[in-house]
């Protein structure tokens, strides 16, 4: 009715963030969702699915990578055309990426799968180079490392775009994104937020900047 053509819906693998979060339980979302991505799909919209707390809940519920490959497939039988694997809580390290990674690939193409790190816990950009080594190609960041979760007590922003962008760049993986136009969009968003910037690259390029405008 309003003319989108891209949709997301949003579940976890942890129940009782669910429940927090969306104020159902992960069955109660999924059977809602199913009804959501069949009207979009029957309007020609694009859907991704989420799965958050995929590598640990707030609440103290066990999150299994096999909890994490149901929750993943129900949304790909119901037409998502990808799907985001969230480390909400920041707490995900590179070696619970290295074995979650395989078992989706076993049931998901590579390809319509994509991670999604907080940097609570400042292990985001090692669990991007993890997945990237286990052929993930799509990662969700935000500019100058931007975020939370309301209902995750705790985390802090997504991993910072000019760190991955860093990264990538550093490692000879072209992005077709001008990491310079991302600092200017972050220097903006600072003055608006009014707070720091989490990046370390965002951080880094910003110190070089002032250094460089000192001397001349």
């Amino acid at each position: 009715a309003v003319g989108a053509d891209a949709i997301a819906v949003f579940t976890a693998a942890s129940e009782r963030f669910t429940k927090r979060n969306i104020n159902v339980t992960i069955d109660q979302s999924i059977a809602a969702f199913r009804d959501v991505v069949r009207a979009a799909k029957r309007d020609g919209c694009w859907v991704r699915g989420y799965v958050s707390t995929a590598f640990g809940s707030p609440f103290g519920d066990a999150v299994t990578p096999e909890m994490v490959v149901d929750v993943s497939l129900k949304l790909m039988e119901m037409g998502c055309d990808e799907l985001s694997i969230g480390d909400t809580m920041g707490v995900g390290v590179p070696s619970q990426v290295n074995a979650l990674v395989p078992l989706l690939a076993e049931k998901i193409p590579l390809e319509l799968l994509a991670m999604h790190f907080h940097d609570t816990r400042g292990t985001a950009l090692a669990n991007v180079y993890a997945a990237l080594q286990q052929g993930i190609i799509k990662f969700d960041a935000s500019s100058g490392g931007l975020g939370g979760c309301p209902y995750a007590p705790g985390a802090t922003g997504n991993v910072g775009t000019e760190d991955v962008l860093y990264l990538l760049h550093e490692m000879g993986i072209e992005t077709g994104v001008d990491i310079e136009k991302v600092r200017a969009a972050s220097r903006f968003i600072a003055t608006v937020v009014d707070h720091a910037l989490t990046s370390k690259a965002y951080q880094a390029m910003e110190a070089a900047a002032a250094a460089s405008i000192a001397w001349m």
